[in-house]
């Protein structure tokens, strides 16, 4: 894909802002201001998914009316026809890719929410750590502008994976208990091949979930050379080095067995 000077700009300062350890509140508000100039649109929304509620939180919202997302959580979220299906896609997607514009404008949604603030084409992004959606982007271009085009979801879709890296590794340090098994598919299985005790799959999980040494040992209460030895233990058992190899075993104990549905 060929850059203009300021998409370029834009693309290496918003690389350099998920890069920079910014909390998951923070990082969105300052990544979905930049994330507007590079697509040339008015308006953004961003939640998080809490399996646990079953429902989006921590709203984050810009150029959108005081209220909005208040209104959004305790009514709107009910009548939303896009959302739904929209989290449910791996790749930015135009809203009027999963409902066609002469639909969307006679439901409520868009009339008493959508088109009180001026918002008529959108496109989200959904970012999945594994299976666990950790952060989405919900961008608007208000009228008079047009509907996102193809360059725009590649340019969404290229800085998406280094978003979902950004949001995986800020909300597991603000919430280390969010590290289990569950949400990092394949441990389970990796913990049972290789014989890892409880508190080396506990440390496993904070590697994975982006924790440096020091924050896994402050974490779970345990000091840094305790980590360090639980770390060669893991290592020794899985016949790997180091951190990235252990990524990779994840990966692999993480794919479906062959013939499975």
């Amino acid at each position: 894909m060929n850059l203009s000077t300021k998409e370029a700009e834009l693309v290496f300062s918003i690389m350099g802002d998920l890069s920079y350890g910014y909390g998951s509140v923070d990082l969105r508000r300052i990544v979905g201001t930049k994330l507007l100039d590079l697509l040339d649109a008015q308006y953004l929304a961003s939640y998080v998914w809490n399996p646990a509620r079953d429902t989006f939180v921590d709203g984050v919202s810009i150029n959108m009316r005081t209220g909005a997302l208040n209104e959004y959580d305790h009514y709107f979220r009910y009548c939303d026809p896009i959302t739904p299906v929209l989290r449910r896609r791996r790749k930015a997607t135009c809203v009027s890719g999963i409902m066609q514009r002469d639909r969307l404008v006679r439901t409520e949604f868009y009339n008493d929410f959508l088109a009180r603030q001026g918002m008529v084409y959108g496109v989200n992004y959904y970012a999945y750590a594994a299976n666990t959606n950790v952060g989405d982007f919900r961008i608007w271009r208000g009228a008079g502008r047009e509907d996102f085009g193809v360059r725009d979801l590649e340019l969404l879709d290229a800085i998406g994976p280094a978003f979902a890296n950004a949001m995986r590794v800020a909300l597991n340090k603000e919430s280390p208990d969010r590290l289990d098994i569950g949400i990092v598919p394949g441990l389970d299985r990796l913990a049972e091949a290789a014989g890892l005790t409880a508190r080396e799959v506990d440390v496993c999980a904070g590697v994975l979930g982006g924790l440096t040494d020091k924050e896994i040992a402050r974490s779970r209460g345990i000091s840094f050379t305790t980590v360090r030895t639980h770390l060669k233990h893991i290592y020794a058992k899985t016949g790997i080095s180091g951190r990235t190899q252990l990524f990779g075993l994840l990966i692999a104990r993480a794919k479906p067995a062959s013939g499975s549905a």
